[in-house]
């Protein structure tokens, strides 16, 4: 008698490890972050690049495979036609920020699990991916103290104060399919969701007892968006080829749950803050919309097989179409483009671990859709990382590396009234490549 059966050899740890870190991100409440330019629109924007391409620049459009170990690349979802393994990528980073004025300067740390990705293959040319990942962080809290009043005798200080918290998660599904040996496409179904909490609140400065305000605005946002994605080989002969890829991200409406709330209250002679006064507005749960704007990227990589790969993004948005509760945020339209490459000495040494590491390299440069004072924020940064496999060079069952990247960089400038945001973002994943569902059969 003949016996099928799926050899999982102890597999579905992995799979039980995975939901309870997809759980966690579903109680994952907001990754915190310290900036005033996450003020607007969004807050500040994430990408959908996990650490291996973010090293690179966080190229993605024309990124298909750079070495035998399957990368999940969900910016461009044709690129999962190329996952001929069960993939799982999960991951955690960092950031040290400082702030800086012309007269003052901060310093700042955060951290947080950033992703958890899996990916498995469907046929011998397409494959699903699942994932979560931060879209957007939110996270600021500034203030502007002024001097107010009609006459000498009557001026009172007040502090006009500035905080906000949350931001935007991604759940995406994605499918890839290759057809024939050159032309690939792929999008994705993506679930927007999280909350962006704002607070403007005007104190009296040293005046025990003066009545004070707040207007406190939470936008609770649910609904979908959809990305897309092509691919395109050139065979340049020598293992090497170029890969053009285009990916987009669809303008759409997600609803959102408006709630709005005016208070007054009072301080005590210490400085404490009392329990509210009054409540004069309140708006809860009121039925609303947050548009997204239509996004392209275009690019492409030149690739030696398991040896180099260089390549290019440029971008666009159509963020100055953005609107929350059909108001729009006055934002600007945005571009921006990267440049990046790895390099592997040697895949299959045996002798000499780092002749088997990815070495990457990259340059990113965006025009934000933040403009102050007529002037537009810009940010760029240097990227650089590094690929560490973690299995001996003869094993080919299964392929384990751990991807770190860091990104040096600057949001700003100080000059007419702006702040300067100098950032060093760190990036660590943890990807597997095996197969988990292996037909056997016993005679």
């Amino acid at each position: 008698m003949k016996l099928l059966h799926y050899k999982m050899n102890k597999k579905m740890k992995h799979v039980y490890v995975a939901c309870l870190l997809m759980a966690s991100f579903g109680a994952y409440a907001q990754t915190t972050v310290q900036s005033p330019y996450s003020k607007f629109g969004l807050g500040n924007l994430k990408g959908s690049v996990l650490p291996n391409q973010r090293a690179m620049g966080g190229i993605s459009a024309g990124v298909f495979r750079s070495s035998y170990i399957n990368n999940i690349n969900m910016q461009n979802p044709a690129s999962y036609a190329g996952i001929n393994l069960t993939t799982l990528d999960i991951g955690m980073s960092g950031s040290f920020a400082n702030l800086k004025t012309n007269t003052l300067s901060e310093n700042s740390f955060n951290s947080s699990l950033s992703h958890l990705a899996m990916a498995f293959p469907v046929t011998m040319k397409s494959a699903l991916s699942v994932g979560i990942l931060p879209y957007s962080e939110l996270g600021y809290n500034f203030s502007n103290r002024m001097t107010v009043g009609t006459t000498t005798d009557n001026t009172k200080t007040v502090d006009y104060l500035y905080s906000g918290e949350g931001g935007l998660s991604k759940a995406y599904i994605g499918y890839g399919i290759q057809f024939g040996d050159h032309f690939r496409v792929g999008a994705n179904a993506e679930y927007l969701f999280g909350n962006l909490i704002q607070n403007r609140s005007t104190e009296y400065v040293n005046e025990a007892g003066a009545i004070n305000s707040r207007d406190q605005l939470k936008n609770s946002v649910a609904g979908f968006n959809f990305s897309y994605g092509a691919q395109y080989d050139f065979r340049l002969g020598n293992k090497t080829s170029l890969v053009l890829g285009y990916s987009g991200s669809s303008a759409s409406k997600l609803n959102s749950e408006k709630s709005q709330y005016i208070t007054i209250y009072q301080k005590d002679s210490q400085g404490n803050e009392l329990s509210a006064l009054d409540t004069l507005s309140a708006v809860e749960n009121g039925k609303t919309n947050l548009k997204l704007p239509l996004v392209h990227n275009f690019g492409f990589t030149l690739v030696k097989e398991n040896k180099w790969l260089i390549g290019a993004d440029y971008r666009t948005g159509k963020w100055s179409e953005m609107s929350i509760d059909n108001v729009n945020q006055n934002l600007k339209d945005t571009y921006g483009f990267s440049v990046g490459g790895q390099f592997t000495p040697d895949v299959t040494a045996i002798n000499g671990y780092f002749k088997r590491v990815d070495y990457r390299l990259g340059f990113t440069y965006d025009k934000t859709y933040i403009q102050m004072n007529n002037q537009d924020v810009k940010q760029m940064a240097l990227t650089v990382g590094l690929g560490l496999p973690l299995q001996p060079a003869y094993a080919r069952s299964s392929f384990y590396k751990m991807n770190i990247s860091a990104e040096i960089g600057r949001r700003g400038k100080v000059s007419n009234g702006l702040i300067q945001e100098r950032y060093v973002n760190l990036h660590l994943g943890f990807m597997l490549n095996d197969k988990w569902f292996q037909r056997f059969r016993f005679d």
